[in-house]
């Protein structure tokens, strides 16, 4: 008896730690976001250093941009917490689990089968968070990316962001000077290069991008068309309604000025910017990361091999008769390591300003910094970077440094 009272009243402890923690960490993003959306409100002016290579037009399109995804990571943010505040208080998690049990049982198949319980409890779980989730997802996609033109979706297609592979067409980079140029820059630093894609990845999004992938000696480089100045559809698009409004002017059919918004770097600027990717690779940071991965993951795992046999984890989240592997997993993971969880990834976010910074000296050691300088502002111009950022919402957050102590680490822009 006494024994049973003591889990009950470490259930009972362990359940209102959990909701605090929830609702301190929410109540600390909250004042993060408030102060961040503070810098869009009051921050109307270019900063100096960017005034001559910035447009004010520019600058109040990202303030816009941000400020309308500050205030709907508000809301989005309020309805996600206080929803799943309600399904601990209401007992949603062991309500669902019932119900699992009872489609189970219901094909015949009792309390041993609960690999498949387990199942048919997930594909409720991911139902329930889709359907709850859509109403967010249509308006941030449609609404806040549209109203400022990002998005290129139509309906059917919001799924590639997760299967992006089976929806974007991947094209080897043509001959010429920008392939010959980056192919030589992977043999000054020994990168074992074997190709390099451009992939369209204009039609789902106008942001711009570059990454490389690949195992041991097969390494291969991809290119969004959209950071390729001579790739980008939006330049092509742009030229053609150049070339129009030219045509019905000199007919005297049209006055209309086109919009001549240039995406996207130069072969210069696009090589600066593989510089540091590769700069990534050659300092090591990608293996770094898989080590602290796996020591996590060990760590995590070994951790959740201790708690998982204490009942009154399972007593606190309304598991009284039964301990579901499945359960302990998300209860443990979930909810018992999230203050772990928070300093480690706050830890990540330090250690990957460092890895952008020393990324960008590695492009400035190869003669690139001005190029990369130029790029840097290109990239936030296209994909509508706020360059002003609060120092405790970026401390917290950013994982890349905000664009402006990026450029004062580069040392200002220089022409040879």
């Amino acid at each position: 008896m006494l024994r049973a009272a003591l889990e009950l009243s470490a259930a009972d402890h362990i359940f209102h730690a959990v909701l605090l923690f929830s609702w301190t960490v929410y109540l600390w993003e909250a004042y993060l976001a408030s102060r961040q959306r503070n810098i869009y409100r009051t921050t109307t002016h270019v900063p100096l250093e960017l005034g001559k290579i910035m447009d004010a037009d520019t600058f109040e399109k990202s303030r816009l941009y941000q400020l309308d995804k500050s205030n709907f990571g508000f809301w989005s943010g309020l309805y996600s917490e206080t929803e799943g505040t309600l399904i601990l208080l209401l007992g949603g998690i062991p309500l669902l689990w019932r119900v699992s049990v009872a489609v189970t049982a219901h094909f015949g198949l009792g309390p041993e089968y609960e690999i498949t319980q387990s199942l048919v409890f997930l594909m409720l779980a991911t139902l329930f968070s889709a359907l709850t989730g859509l109403p967010w997802s249509l308006y941030n996609t449609f609404v806040i990316e549209e109203k400022h033109g990002f998005n290129q979706q139509v309906l059917v297609t919001i799924y590639a962001d997760y299967i992006a592979p089976l929806f974007d067409k991947f094209t080897p980079l043509p001959e010429g000077e920008l392939k010959d140029e980056i192919e030589k820059m992977a043999r000054s630093i020994s990168f074992p290069l074997t190709k390099v894609y451009v992939v369209e990845g204009s039609k789902r999004s106008s942001h711009s991008n570059a990454y490389f992938y690949g195992f041991f000696k097969n390494k291969r480089i991809v290119l969004f068309d959209t950071l390729l100045e001579d790739h980008s559809p939006l330049n092509k698009t742009s030229n053609s309604e150049s070339n129009q409004t030219e045509e019905g002017s000199a007919d005297g059919e049209s006055n209309a000025k086109p919009k001549n918004k240039k995406q996207g770097c130069n072969n210069l600027e696009v090589l600066a910017v593989l510089g540091h990717e590769l700069g990534h690779w050659k300092l090591g940071h990608t293996v770094k990361n898989i080590v602290i991965s796996q020591m996590n993951s060990f760590l995590c795992f070994f951790l959740f091999a201790v708690l998982i046999g204490r009942k009154e984890l399972f007593l606190a989240f309304g598991f009284n008769d039964s301990q579901p592997t499945l359960i302990g997993l998300m209860i443990i993971f979930q909810f018992i390591f999230s203050p772990y969880n928070e300093l480690l990834s706050f830890c990540l976010t330090v250690l990957s300003r460092r890895f952008e910074f020393q990324a960008d000296a590695f492009a400035k050691d190869m003669g690139r910094a001005s190029e990369l300088y130029s790029a840097l502002i290109k990239l936030n111009k296209d994909n509508l970077g706020f360059p002003v950022a609060d120092w405790i919402f970026s401390m917290w957050h950013y994982s890349h440094p905000p664009l402006l102590e990026r450029l004062r680490a580069l040392g200002g822009p220089k022409h040879d």
